[in-house]
């Protein structure tokens, strides 16, 4: 997992609230093998029509949101089923950051765990980020993890929370397999003294 320290990036506002985990990826979607790559699967049914085209009128296909790799949206984002594609789709696009009012419970515990930022921010500040990325497409924030800060476009700054042990992970780029294996000598210890203390256990071997 890439480790997540500072992230200065274009952004894109996302006017909707209650955005559930069907509108990021749709279910016909998620049968797909992972290492195929979500990213065209990203608000499918927002960002197509159906014969395949883009749809003109969403951020992400106008120009100054194209490349962005933070989202600022509005309440209640990624409620909906369990589907860890979603936070796939998005990483895959190169969106590192959420950052909204709230988040679907499932999605923020998926996001932490895969190496995506949610930043819990009041529904005003969001309001107020994504008007200035709509005055000037292709704007810039700036995400410190380590200072748990926020720097808007205007140069605003803002804190936000987040769990200890998932900022580190997210730091140090550790999935949960990473913080197992760290712990691969006291396993080594262990499974030793065990065949010592029980070696009749193994006599078969």
């Amino acid at each position: 997992m890439e480790p997540f320290t500072v992230l200065d990036a274009a952004a894109a506002p996302l006017d909707m609230s209650n955005v559930d985990t069907g509108l990021i990826i749709p279910a016909r979607f998620t049968r797909k093998p992972r290492r195929s790559g979500y990213q065209d699967y990203l608000f499918h049914d927002l960002r197509f029509r159906k014969d395949g085209s883009e749809a003109p009128g969403f951020v992400l296909n106008r120009e100054g949101f194209r490349d962005a790799r933070i989202l600022v949206a509005d309440r209640n984002f990624g409620a909906g089923s369990s589907r860890e594609q979603a936070v796939w789709s998005l990483l895959d696009y190169g969106i590192r950051c959420v950052i909204a009012a709230d988040f679907g419970e499932i999605l923020e515990a998926n996001a932490l765990k895969c190496g995506l930022l949610p930043v819990r921010l009041d529904a005003e500040s969001c309001l107020h980020l994504r008007g200035l990325l709509h005055a000037e497409p292709g704007a810039r924030i700036r995400v410190d993890l380590a200072a748990q800060r926020v720097t808007g476009p205007d140069g605003v700054a803002y804190g936000f929370d987040i769990p200890p042990f998932r900022k580190t992970c997210l730091l140090g780029g550790l999935d949960d397999i990473d913080i197992t294996r760290q712990h691969d000598a006291a396993f080594l210890a262990f499974e030793t003294a065990y065949r010592q203390r029980y070696d009749w256990l193994f006599d078969a071997e």
